[in-house]
């Protein structure tokens, strides 16, 4: 593992149940980078995801996370890494209020953001504090599936399709977060089909197709695969 590398995947290979769905993944992230995977529906982007954080049902190859072999650990201990996942269905609880869910994920890690830091970076969360789940935006759902992660003291971020289904308005916002988040030294990995929210945010993208990465490539090469990626993502 070189130094300051976050994440370090080498022949990932993974199952739901008889599925072969990831066939042999390579890539990495370094320390303070934002990087996205990108890739059509089905390509294996957040099984990726859920495979990093063990919740799917067989992995084989390695998953380093800041040095340490996780492939076999279980999902409770790969959070105490410091790792925060904010899934594509968010899991907003109905039954409970913004602030209820904000404060529901335990400390993982020392150093995480305090309830009045959350509210300066989402003013919405704190407008609706005592909203039920049920009752906020899909947008303000979604700055709080963030915000819960960033509480916990997790410092390196998977976010799952997070601009899907958004206002514009929002989107920016997310991306502002994004970019906010990255000045404060997060690690953060990004799955989108929305690619253009997540051109200008990565560090580095990786392409994947049928469970592989196919393409990799930093910021300033962006230009220069344009072709490629209307190949691979339609964009």
């Amino acid at each position: 593992m070189a130094a300051g590398e976050s994440i370090r995947i080498d022949d990932l290979h993974a199952w739901y149940g008889e599925s072969h769905v990831l066939h042999g993944v390579n890539m990495h992230v370094n320390e303070g980078e934002v990087v996205a995977l990108l890739g059509r529906n089905g390509a294996g982007r957040t099984t990726t995801m859920r495979a990093l954080v063990g919740l799917v049902g067989t992995r084989k190859g390695s998953i380093r996370i800041r040095g340490e072999e996780t492939v076999k650990m279980a999902p409770h201990r790969i959070a105490r890494l410091g790792v925060g996942y904010c899934p594509e269905e968010r899991g907003i609880f109905a039954s409970l209020s913004a602030e209820e869910n904000l404060m529901l994920p335990p400390t993982i890690a020392q150093g995480g953001m305090t309830v009045a830091e959350i509210y300066d970076m989402f003013p919405n969360l704190k407008e609706r504090a005592s909203s039920p789940g049920t009752r906020l935006s899909g947008g303000e759902q979604q700055m709080l599936a963030v915000a819960r992660i960033l509480r916990t003291g997790a410092r390196l971020l998977l976010l799952d399709e997070i601009s899907e289904g958004l206002a514009p308005v929002i989107v920016q916002k997310l991306a502002e977060t994004i970019r906010t988040l990255k000045a404060k030294g997060y690690t953060i990995v990004l799955v989108e089909q929305n690619f253009r929210f997540a051109a200008p945010l990565a560090d580095r993208f990786y392409v994947m197709e049928h469970g592989k990465i196919v393409r990799e490539f930093a910021q300033r090469e962006l230009a220069a695969n344009t072709a490629m990626l209307q190949e691979f993502l339609g964009v």
